[in-house]
């Protein structure tokens, strides 16, 4: 598959505060349950196309926010692709899930499987095509979207993934910033050692690729600092190797976070939007 790239001014980043007003639009429902983890309830807000009738199914995403594993939520980060999801006439949900330290891996993991079993199980309620599910995540949400993806399977398997600027190979990432920060706070150690390199490791993408996965978008920043673009140059190549469709969208002096992205005019949501209807048919 050909690199798909666009030239882009330098990216200026925005932030979305958690204070603001909840998105919403007709057919959105928000704060429904999909699963209880001890005494934590975990919450989603669910889109559905007004024109949406009868036995209608239509193509879906589940959205998973970023925050570096340890703050964010379902209407921050992720926000930018509501509006474009909307505009599409796609079903979508954006999802909680448990954040470190408070909980350590692999909740948050598996906080993402429970969402997928749910909206499968939900699928008559809100016109869900269960052929045509996509799984899309920004950040650390990049990284859950693709763990999901790579060592799940059956009840939780989808046709298309898209992760944005997302480390895959853990340990490279925290060698090449000299610091754990959130992947520390999601193991309970902060240390640079060996013993927590073979723990990331363990729970690195990268290293579970395998022949017959789900296609896969990459989205990435090339002046990326947080999460350097070479975690998705790398990726790609792995995932070709294997024998599985994976392309990327370049952004030219993008940073990390596609909050403002809007602001340079970029078509990237559009050509995200047209990829998944192609490799969803």
């Amino acid at each position: 598959m050909k690199l798909l790239f666009r030239v882009l001014p330098l990216l200026v980043v925005t932030s979305v505060s958690a204070a603001e007003p909840p998105f919403t639009a007709p057919g959105m429902k928000h704060d429904i349950e999909f699963a209880k983890a001890g005494e934590v309830s975990l919450t989603l807000d669910a889109y559905v196309p007004p024109t949406a009738k009868g036995d209608a199914v239509l193509p879906t995403c589940i959205l998973v926010h970023g925050g570096g594993f340890t703050h964010g939520e379902k209407q921050v980060f992720i926000r930018p692709l509501f509006e474009p999801l909307v505009k599409a006439g796609m079903v979508w949900f954006t999802i909680n899930y448990r954040l470190a330290p408070d909980h350590q891996w692999p909740a948050c993991a598996e906080d993402v499987g429970a969402a997928v079993r749910w909206v499968k199980a939900h699928a008559a309620e809100y016109h869900v095509d269960l052929k045509r599910i996509a799984l899309i995540g920004e950040s650390a949400g990049g990284h859950l979207v693709a763990w999901e993806a790579v060592s799940g399977g059956g009840d939780t398997r989808v046709a298309a993934v898209v992760p944005f600027y997302t480390p895959f190979d853990l340990v490279t990432h925290v060698q090449r910033r000299k610091e754990m920060r959130g992947l520390g706070a999601l193991i309970g150690s902060r240390e640079m050692s060996e013993a927590n390199f073979a723990k990331l490791a363990v729970m690195s993408p990268i290293h579970k690729v395998r022949p017959g996965l789900p296609p896969f978008l990459l989205i990435h920043g090339d002046a990326d600092t947080t999460v350097a673009p070479e975690q998705s140059v790398v990726f790609q190549t792995k995932m070709k190797e294997a024998g599985n469709v994976c392309d990327l969208i370049a952004v030219p002096g993008g940073i990390h976070g596609m909050n403002g992205w809007g602001k340079l005019n970029s078509d990237y949501a559009e050509q995200m939007v047209a990829w998944l209807r192609k490799v969803m048919k």
